[in-house]
């Protein structure tokens, strides 16, 4: 079941959303280790990228020539895209996606994200740049339009197809309903039907039923699970195996969940530098530890202690409630 994009085979067509603030290093690198088709970077501004501000370039350099990586780029001018697609390229990146989804408000509020939804003209001359600037598949991830009065998605994608890119990501809401309500999974079918490239289905997949219901529902060709695989990042091999017959993970348990809980912790510390680094893991740590239902006192004190060594010592203690099986 393996889906090309381009001279690239990605198999099993499960792939990991990029998050921003989670889709890190660490984070993408542990996704992998269960397995995944494909992880995507957090997203990188293009103008920050290019003015080499603290943050941006290290997020690009760290992971970009990693096999099963593609690297999101954002922006509102073309020749800042096209010039980090370059750049982005030189460091060996395999694929480049470009956000045209994002509906945070400091994003569109610059025109970028999914505000380039709303100038589909412009939006094309931007999918064009990236294209023409480098040799490697470029994919788009939007979503279905700005709002429910402008669900343009099927006709952006027509045209994005048109400029060259090789597959579009399409999550199943608008830009004005951010992550209320539920996902519209059918509405992606529109999108299916416009193109030939494959599409791939995003938001509120969580597991195989909904991975399920929503290739059922849209005909997409793949399936994007983004906030599912918070404080689960073997959920994209549990859809992989109960859908395409990879593979099951092994999920950790006990001893097993405590062990690679605390080697995420440490490989963050290395990646940020301690200080930033127990402070980006406290939303993993959170989210591990509502999956065996912490009690509040032991999770208060993982969540707050400052001394790495310290939270180290308490990981065990916090994962070890034992009041739940990780599923």
């Amino acid at each position: 079941m393996a889906l090309s994009i381009g001279n690239r085979s990605i198999n099993p067509p499960v792939m990991l959303a990029p998050l921003a603030g989670i889709t890190d290093l660490p984070f993408r690198t542990l996704v992998s280790r269960f397995g995944a088709g494909l992880v995507v970077s957090e997203m990188i501004a293009s103008g920050e990228f290019l003015t080499a501000r603290p943050g941006t370039r290290e997020k690009a350099e760290l992971g970009a020539q990693i096999e099963n990586t593609s690297v999101q780029i954002a922006g509102r001018e073309p020749e800042a895209m096209a010039e980090a697609a370059r750049m982005v390229a030189d460091m060996g990146a395999k694929l480049i996606d470009i956000n045209m989804g994002c509906p945070a408000k400091k994003v569109t509020g610059g025109w970028s994200g999914s505000a380039l939804m709303q100038v589909p003209d412009h939006a094309l001359r931007l999918i064009e740049a990236v294209v023409n600037a480098v040799d490697l598949p470029v994919t788009l991830k939007t979503r279905l339009g700005w709002n429910d009065e402008a669900r343009n998605a099927p006709d952006l994608a027509r045209r994005a197809e048109g400029a060259g890119v090789r597959m579009v990501v399409i999550h199943g809401r608008t830009r004005c309903q951010f992550y209320k309500g539920s996902a519209d999974w059918a509405a992606i079918r529109d999108v299916r039907d416009a193109v030939d490239i494959p599409v791939v289905a995003n938001g509120d997949i969580i597991d195989a039923d909904t991975a399920r219901l929503a290739l059922k529902q849209s005909g997409a060709d793949g399936v994007m699970i983004g906030r599912g695989a918070q404080g689960a990042p073997w959920v994209l091999a549990q859809v992989a195996a109960d859908l395409y017959g990879a593979p099951p993970p092994d999920i950790p348990k006990g001893d097993d969940l405590i062990s690679m809980v605390s080697e995420h912790y440490e490989s963050m510390l290395d990646f940020y530098g301690p200080t930033l680094g127990n402070r980006v893991a406290r939303k993993h740590l959170g989210w591990y530890m509502d999956h065996v239902q912490t009690p509040p006192e032991l999770r208060t004190a993982l969540l707050t202690e400052r001394d790495t060594t310290k939270v180290l010592r308490l990981i065990p203690d916090a994962l070890s409630a034992q009041a739940q099986a990780v599923a």
